[in-house]
């Protein structure tokens, strides 16, 4: 098994075809209205209606228009149809309308609607508090096993030369700055931080979503002592790494910012679905689209 990017047309037909029925599946928290954000990153980049602004291969659409006061005052998205078009056709649908930072309308350039190699959307959130969420890579784990496996490498730190010599690159997923041996570790890795989460810190709801290329595990306790503000998060992080050994990204748990990936979005660089998982013997070869495997 390897693996490769997924074409425009497999992006729009997984989204058109797949994408629904996954809609009531995602968890009570993501809706239309609740994220702050959401978020879209594209392959190639896509023009503004504004002359002279870079084209965007990344861009923010907040799920509420706010007045001065901060106070709400209209909705981008009623209900997660008006998303779903959003991710189909972002530039058509784009919910800053006619702004001149809105996308440029496709039929206006002889490029087409853009397709999201990724989609994201906001931890912060209008209804509660910051979800915590706490990032384990393959990417990362590959690295630390290679430096483990070249100790005499020249010196230089160039992690491509590192994980070449290691043999990551022609291990499956040939190409990819990890192997299948990391993406599991990383999962192995996030159940034993649930495990952490439930048994040393009193979490009452934990999530593992398996990301593409690792898991992201999410604390979704809205008690006070879970809302974890930025001390409280770099103190976490220093435990998770120090203490229990876990490799996470200490920058998306530090951030409550954070944009993350949406459960059941499609990881087009990997052809992969964002999954929620039960076992740390998930498969990740279950995640891989009808419309990939056709």
């Amino acid at each position: 098994m390897s693996w490769r990017q997924a074409t425009r047309e497999e992006i729009y037909r997984y989204y058109i075809e797949e994408f629904p029925s996954y809609i009531d599946e995602l968890p009570p928290f993501i809706t239309a209205k609740g994220p702050k954000q959401y978020a879209l990153a594209f392959r190639d980049p896509h023009p503004v209606r504004k002359d002279g602004v870079p084209d965007k291969d990344f861009i923010r659409r907040d799920t509420w228009q706010t007045n001065v006061s901060g106070e709400r005052t209209s909705a981008a998205f009623h209900e997660f149809n008006d998303v779903l078009e959003f991710l189909c056709h972002p530039a058509r649908n784009d919910p800053l309308g006619r702004s001149n930072f809105a996308l440029a309308d496709p039929d206006l350039l002889d490029k087409p609607d853009p397709r999201p190699d990724a989609v994201y959307y906001a931890l912060d959130h209008w209804e509660r508090p910051w979800v915590l969420l706490v990032d384990i890579d393959a990417k990362t784990i590959a690295r630390e096993r290679a430096t483990r496996a070249v100790p005499d490498r020249d010196g230089t730190g160039d992690s491509e030369v590192l994980l070449d010599t290691a043999g990551i690159f022609e291990a499956d997923p040939v190409g990819y700055p990890y192997s299948f041996e990391d993406v599991e570790r990383a999962i192995e890795y996030g159940f034993e931080l649930r495990d952490i989460f439930e048994d040393d810190f009193n979490a009452e709801e934990t999530v593992v979503v398996y990301s593409g290329q690792g898991v992201h595990v999410y604390v979704l306790d809205t008690g006070p002592a879970h809302r974890y503000d930025a001390k409280s998060r770099e103190v976490l992080n220093d435990l998770l790494q120090d203490t229990y050994e876990i490799p996470i990204d200490p920058v998306v748990t530090a951030d409550r910012r954070r944009v993350t990936r949406l459960p059941y979005s499609l990881h087009a660089d990997v052809c992969s679905i964002v999954t929620p998982i039960e076992s740390p013997n998930f498969d990740v070869r279950s995640a891989t689209p009808e419309i990939i495997q056709s």
